[in-house]
Parts: structure tokens; sequence; C-alpha cells
């Protein structure tokens, strides 16, 4: 908020002055028009400058209209307001309802609609809007510092998660108040705000890795939130529930890697093999555990998919070391 400010100060002190050197009538309207005009990054400066723009001249057009047939009376305005809100919302050009009403109040306060004043507040929008779009496509501050923190930060939580979920299943007396899956799904959703703005002040060469990453992030946790309701049906130390354990520490340690390494994968299947070969439960409580722990290791697949699907694998990740190297 405080940098907007900033922009929107320069923004304004810019549009007043070429205004004011021009030697245009109204240089204080240019700097309004200019606060109106910054936005919080440049694709959504682009789309909205040019909505207050087109929107503006809609307006302009319509209020001369207006007052060369009725005048300039306080019933023209409001005649002016009923038809041209709608109009101007269904041209797609609704962010500019109110700059267009800057504009054609004050060519009512002016009650001129000559030509020369037509191409006064042209101009007036011209200078304003462009030095808000010029304040916003100079420079926008980079977040890649703050999303590879939160990165860091998600991916850290994670690796807590699995360790707990590891300790529980080979332990299931231990309590686990589980505040790290709320602390994760904060610093995914923060994430998830910071890089879509990121993304949207890209105009030329957009970078989805990062809301592809965040997105990932939180599939995940949908996946990891299952995990954790079916280990609470776990209610005894097993063989299977030791595999079991084996798997979540592995993948302790593959969640902080950029690549998939495939290493959980490969111990999952080794699990889902020894499954097989294992007696059929003797009990109804170690049936319904065997239970969870299948259901569990499901979900631990669903999640794999998700991450094969979106990191990069190991094997390209070599080959791109090394043609790096050559």
């Amino acid at each position: 908020m405080g940098f907007r400010v900033i922009k929107t100060a320069i923004a304004t002190l810019l549009a007043i002055l070429i205004a004011d050197t021009a030697g245009i009538n109204g240089a204080l309207s240019a700097g309004l028009l200019a606060i109106l005009g910054v936005d919080v990054t440049r694709k959504r400066s682009i789309k909205s400058v040019s909505a207050r723009f087109f929107a503006s001249l809609l307006g302009l057009a319509l209020s001369f209209t207006l007052f060369y047939l009725f005048g300039f009376h306080i019933w023209v305005l409001v005649l002016y307001i009923l038809i041209a809100f709608p109009l101007i919302a269904k041209a797609h050009f609704k962010e500019g309802i109110v700059t267009s009403s800057v504009v054609v109040f004050r060519v009512f306060g002016g009650e001129d609609i000559s030509l020369q004043t037509l191409g006064n507040q042209i101009l007036l929008l011209m200078i304003g809007l462009g030095s808000a779009m010029l304040v916003n496509l100079v420079y926008m501050p980079k977040e890649e510092g703050r999303l590879a923190w939160i990165r860091y930060e998600v991916d850290s939580l994670f690796a807590g998660i699995f360790q707990h979920i590891a300790e529980t299943l080979r332990n299931p007396e231990i309590v686990w108040d589980g505040k790290e899956l709320l602390q994760a799904s904060e610093q995914i959703d923060k994430g998830l705000t910071i890089a879509k703005r990121a993304l949207e002040n890209q105009v030329i060469y957009p970078n989805e890795s990062w809301n592809v990453y965040f997105v990932m992030r939180k599939q995940h946790l949908e996946r990891i939130e299952s995990m954790v309701d079916l280990i609470s049906q776990v209610y005894r130390k097993m063989p299977h529930t030791e595999l079991a354990a084996a798997l979540f520490v592995q993948l302790s340690e593959d969640v902080r890697k950029e690549i998939y390494t495939g290493k959980t994968e490969k111990l999952l299947k080794e699990l889902e093999e020894d499954f097989k070969k294992m007696d059929l439960p003797v009990s109804r409580e170690e049936f319904e555990s065997r239970a969870a722990i299948l259901q569990l290791c499901r979900e631990l697949g669903m999640y794999l998919n998700i991450s094969k699907k979106d990191k990069k694998p190991q094997a390209n990740q070599t080959q791109g070391a090394l043609s790096g190297g050559k």
C-alpha cells in the first residue's frame, strides 16, 4: 500500500507538470485523473486505463449531445447518469464510470461544449491516465524473494508434517495438534496471492512457475488432510505401520527438492507388494488398521501423482545439467 501511494504521488505530479507546461487549461484535473489511473499491477493498469479512457470518450460524446439538446441543468446531469452508467457498463468499461463522471462534471461546470473544450478534455485524459500508466509500467516491486521464502516455509512445514505422520504411525499414542496444517494453508494462500500479482506484472514473458507450485501445494494439502484423518484410525503399532512410516520419512526429505526423485514412489510400490504377501488380519482391530493404512497408501499415491505431474523429473534435471556443462 505504501509503494502504491508513492507511485500515485509521482504520477500526479508528472501529470500536473506536463499539463501545466503544455498550457492546457485545468492542469489539476490531469493530476486527479492520474490518481484514478494508478493500479497495483501492470496488466491491471493497462486494462484499467484503457477502460477509463474509452468510458470517458463515450461519456463525453453522450454528455455533449445532452447538453446541446437540453442545456446545462441539474436534471440533465441526472439524465446523463441514467443513460451513461448502464451504457458504459454494457460496453465493458465499468471501471471507467468514475473517471468519465469527473470529465463530464468538469464540462458541466464550464458550461461550454465547443470543440476546444472537447479537445482539452481529451488531452487531460491522455496526460493524466498516460502518466499513471507510465509510472505503473516503469517499475513494479519484484516478488521473487518473498515467493522463494514462502516456498521454503511451505516445504519445511510439509517436511514437519510428514515427520509427525511417521512418528504417529510408529507410536499411535503420540498426540499431535496438527498446527502445521493450518500454518501451511495460510502460507500457500499467501503465496498464491503474491504469485498471481507477480504474474500480472509480467506483460511480455509471463512466468507461471510460482503459480503452478502453489496450486500444486494446495492440492497436496488436500491429500495430506485426508491422510491425517486415516491415521486417526490406526490404533496400534504393527509391522505395516513401521513400513508406512518409512515412506513418510523419505517423503519428508523429497518434499524439499525441486525435482521429482521417485524414491518415495519406489518404496510405495514395494510396500503395496508386501501387503499382497501378508497373511489376512486375525482380528477386527487389525483389519481396520490395515484397511486404513492401505487407504493411506492410495492417498499417498495420489499425492505423488500430483508431484510427478508438476515437478521436474530427476532424469530431465540431470540431462539439463549435462547439457549445461557441454
